[in-house]
Order: structure tokens, then sequence, then C-alpha cells
């Protein structure tokens, strides 16, 4: 089935572990752009809204980092497995519906079979975009091993770069730099003028 959204000019599908600082990664990149160039897309946003209806939960508690959502992460993560076999896209197509912004950056991309869809439904607009960052660093922002979860595929640690096939992906440390090399992208002209000098394409670096 088609994505019932716009046609962007980029989709930037990152991924990490969890704690890695990909939210960081794209609300920086969304507020470079502009948030009217910019739609930062959460493939667990139509997972969790859906899994609340079935089970009759809090949705908007089920989207912060709290105890509740806790309670519930490992059987959304076999729920939403069980959804991904019947239907590999059903969240990917979910996500997309109504954006028509010309850049798309899905900041939580935790399987192959959503880079697969992406790649499928926008060909060469499609980029891979991997955030890293040290264990200390991830457990001074909160990550904990958790035993029998942590394991599981919800932390996206098989994604990248161990993806089948010829599948190239950027490596970014969400850490302030310096200099960068730009990934060019034909947006309008408002938004390069949005990012500023040194970049006339509108592209932040990644």
């Amino acid at each position: 089935m088609a994505p019932r959204g716009g046609a962007p000019c980029l989709v930037l599908l990152v991924s990490g572990k969890r704690k890695s600082g990909k939210d960081f990664v794209a609300e920086a990149l969304r507020s470079r752009l502009g948030a009217d160039v910019c739609a930062v897309l959460r493939l667990s946003g139509p997972l969790k809204e859906q899994y609340a209806k079935e089970h009759d939960l809090d949705f908007q508690r089920l989207l912060d980092a709290s105890a509740y959502k806790e309670a519930f992460r490992r059987d959304m993560i076999r729920w939403g497995e069980e959804k991904r076999q019947a239907d590999p896209g059903f969240f990917c197509r979910k996500v997309v519906e109504g954006i028509f912004h010309p850049v798309w950056l899905v900041s939580d991309t935790r399987r192959v079979s959503d880079i697969q869809w992406f790649r499928e439904a926008y060909g060469a607009l499609t980029q891979t975009v991997r955030v890293v960052a040290s264990e200390q660093s991830r457990q001074q922002r909160g990550w904990v091993f958790t035993t029998g979860l942590t394991l599981v595929t919800s932390s996206a640690n098989h994604l990248l770069p161990e993806l089948p096939g010829k599948m190239s992906h950027r490596t970014l440390c969400p850490v302030p730099q310096p200099h960068h090399s730009a990934q060019q992208c034909s947006l309008p002209p408002s938004a390069a003028r949005k990012a500023g000098p040194g970049l006339p394409h509108g592209m932040p670096s990644i």
C-alpha cells in the first residue's frame, strides 16, 4: 500500500542505542532547518497510540519516560513485533500520513524492515544515520541495563552497521563539532536562508 503523505526531498532514518542522543540530534536538525521544513517523525508514536487503544491505556502517559510506560514496555515490544510480522509497513505508513514537509527525520528507526520500507517507498531520498555514545554517557543520561529487556530488539543494537547488503550509513556523535561536511538537499529558498551561512542548500552537517 502506498504512503498517504507528501513527496519529501530527503528522508533521514536515525538509529542508535537507548540514551545515545537520537532525540537530541533530531531536534537540533529541526531547529537548524526550521519546523516548517523539517518534520521529526517517531515510529513509536503510532505504535503506542494503537497499543493504548487496544489495551485501554493512557496514550499520553505512554509517550513520556515514566514508570507507567516502563511497566508496559516489554508487552508493547512483543505486541509491536506481532504487528510487524503481520504487516512490516504498518507503523511506517501511519507515521507519514499527512506529512508534507520537504525533510522527514525518523528519530527512532529500530528495525531492518523499517529501513527497507522507506527505501522501497522513497528510494535514493532515504539516508541512514547512526547516533553513537559511550556506555558511560548513556548511563549518565539514565540508561540502565535490564536483563531480558535490553537484549531484545527494542534498542536497535543490530540494525546499523550490520544491515544486510550494501546499506551505507553516516555515524554521528551528538557533541557539537566546529567543522562539518554538508549533505546536499534541494530545499526551497526559505529553507536555505534558515540554515544560515555556510550551508547554502539548507542541510545541516551529519
